[in-house]
Order: structure tokens, then sequence, then C-alpha cells
């Protein structure tokens, strides 16, 4: 006779908790319909963009298409070649340079004290809470006169600094959960400012980095207002996916398809450094 362990019985004596069961399942059905109202933007968008210009129209918006095609993503991004290599150009630098010196900023506002710390850091966090509208003519005037108006190193200046305060606030809370014994026993070996940030605080600085790339990429990547502005002769993507809009006749399909290829790049980052997006965000905000 096989002899009945006592998990087994635990398992068949416990009673199954019914207004736990329904309220997960309650959460669930609620999760899964949000998602679909969430999607249904990018249903249309996939949707419109296989279709051919006589297929789009507002009685059949919601049906598939009759036939696929992909000339409306040929035509979009032909239209959007120049603006996407003007945006990737942009972004990389600015991205790396802003992550850089936020690193560096947080590093020094965190383990470094020096009169006035604690006066430069909300000075600093200020910057995030102005608005575009509000510098626009004093920074133009600025790039003029420095010569970088109108001029990719312009424009990668502007979001670096725009993007300093966020960066800095990010890897400042991250520093602070770094011991002080590990840069104390650092500085005991004979090593500085930059050896202590260089051998000890950069090697574990990964998951803040990955949310200030993330952050970054995508704000600058979507960023439209100093595009047009602060660079007209090298219009980057978003301003030529204005562009397509047109005066009279309106190709929704292409724009559609254009939309899309314009938001690849954003996704490609989500899904590569995702996973880690929260974990670096929550890095920092619980002490002990």
């Amino acid at each position: 006779m096989t002899p009945i362990s006592s998990s087994s019985i635990n398992r068949e004596s416990t009673p199954i908790n019914w207004e736990r069961a329904i309220g997960r399942g309650l959460i669930y059905v609620a999760l899964v319909v949000f998602a679909a109202i969430f999607l249904l933007p990018v249903y249309m968008v996939l949707v419109t963009s296989f279709k051919s210009i006589d297929q789009v129209n507002i009685s059949t918006m919601w049906s598939l298409p009759t036939a696929f095609t992909l000339d409306s993503f040929k035509a979009a991004f032909t239209e959007l070649a120049p603006g996407l290599g003007n945006s990737l150009a942009l972004v990389v630098p600015a991205t790396v340079l802003s992550a850089v010196m936020g690193s560096m900023n947080g590093y020094v506002l965190s383990k470094w004290k020096f009169p006035g710390a604690n006066i430069i850091f909300p000075l600093m966090l200020f910057g995030m809470f102005i608005p575009y509208q509000a510098i626009l003519i004093p920074l133009v005037e600025f790039l003029n006169n420095v010569g970088l108006f109108n001029s990719l190193p312009g424009l990668i200046m502007v979001h670096v600094v725009y993007g300093l305060p966020i960066t800095t606030l990010i890897f400042r809370n991250y520093y602070t959960e770094v011991p002080d014994e590990m840069l104390e026993a650092g500085a005991i070996d004979g090593a500085g400012f930059f050896g202590l940030y260089w051998h000890i605080v950069l090697p574990i600085s990964l998951p803040g980095f990955v949310v200030v790339i993330i952050w970054q990429f995508t704000q600058i990547w979507n960023e439209f207002l100093f595009a047009v502005t602060v660079s007209q002769k090298t219009p980057m993507v978003t301003v030529a996916l204005q562009n397509l809009s047109g005066s009279q006749i309106i190709e929704w399909n292409v724009q559609m398809a254009a939309s899309f290829l314009a938001a690849i790049p954003t996704l490609i980052v989500y899904i590569l450094l995702g996973r880690y997006f929260i974990r670096g965000l929550l890095a920092g905000s619980v002490k002990g």
C-alpha cells in the first residue's frame, strides 16, 4: 500500500478561497481590458499602414486590409531616412554625454561634501521645471552668439544641458546606497577623485545608466520644439514626420507607417533594457 503523505492530505483538505480567486480573476480581466484599450492605437496604426490609399476611409478604418501592401512603408522610409539619420547622430552622443555627466554630478553631490552642495543641488533640480518655451528666445540668441545655431553640435549641447537635472537626480539617489566605507577603503589605498569614480563607483552604476539611457533616449528622440528651432538645417525625425502631414491631401497610410517607423528605435531600447528599468529606478529609494 502506498503511504499518503501529509502534504497531499493538506492539499486535499485545504478549502478553496473563492473570494480571493474571484478577486484575482477580476483583476486579470481588468488588466486585459486596459491592455486592449491601450493597444487600440497600435492596431489602428498597423492596420492603416498595410492598406493602400484607396482602402483608407472612415467606414473601414477598423477593418483589416483587403490586400496587404508595403508601399506605405517604402514611401515613409524614403521621406524619413534623412531625419532618422540625423536623429541617431543626435541621440547617441547626447544620451551618452548627459549620462556620464549626470553620473559624475551624482557622485560628487552624494559622496563629496563641500560648501554650498545643499544649494547647488536644488538649483540644478529647478532646471527640470523650466518649460522649453520660457528659455527658447534667449537660448537661440546664445547659440547664435557662440556660432552653434542651426547646427547638430548646438542641438546636442542643448539636450545635454537640459537633461543634466534629471540624470543628476537619478544618479545621486542611486549613489546614496553605495557604502561610504568602500570609498574610504579606496582612498586609503591611494585612489583620488577620478580613481574612486573609475574603479569603485562606475562599475556598480549599470542600473542607473540603464534608467538614464532609456529616459534620455526617449526624451531626445521624441522632442520636437528644439529640433524645429535650433537645428533647422539638419531636420530630425519628428520634424520629418510633421512634414508628412501635407497641406491638402493627407496620405494617412503613409503617415501611419512613418509613425511606426519613427517609434521603432525607442521600442528596441525598451525591449533590450526594459527589464532593468524599474530595478534601476527604484535603486536608492529605500534606505536601511
